[in-house]
């Protein structure tokens, strides 16, 4: 059901989790779907012994697609009007991400959003920003 002006108050929050336990085989999975095949994502020797990283690691990319699912869940289909990123952590196999969308303004049919997702240490892997219409 989309959001309404009558239902929304800024400072309101929507959460949800986006991925417990975070797999390889999904890292993997979304490399194929994107055909971003950086081997820093789906390589362990390359991603360990030569780039020197502890693990391969999730693609921004993914995190932002689970982000915005969220987004859309909550705001209704065809509602966003935009929406921007910035990674400001890396999401490893094995990780719980919890995403947020808090409330900053509602004017002109529009509702704005802070946006963040953290992982399970509470660590914020992905901060951004959305807009969505809204019923009046």
């Amino acid at each position: 059901m989309p959001l309404s002006a009558a239902k929304l108050k800024v400072g309101d929050v929507h959460t949800a989790r986006l991925v417990e336990d975070l797999k390889r085989t999904q890292i993997v999975q979304y490399a194929g779907a994107s055909g971003d095949y950086n081997p820093l994502h789906t390589d362990e020797v390359f991603t360990t012994k030569v780039a020197g990283y502890p693990s391969v690691f999730a693609h921004g990319m993914l995190t932002m697609g689970m982000t915005g699912k969220m987004l859309t869940d909550y705001v209704g289909d065809a509602r966003l009007t935009k929406y921007g990123v910035r990674f400001t952590s890396q999401v490893w196999p094995g990780d719980t991400l919890d995403a947020s969308a808090t409330v900053t303004e509602i004017a002109n049919g529009l509702a704005k959003f802070d946006v963040s997702t953290r992982n399970q240490d509470g660590v914020e892997v992905l901060s951004g920003y959305a807009e969505a219409r809204i019923d009046a």
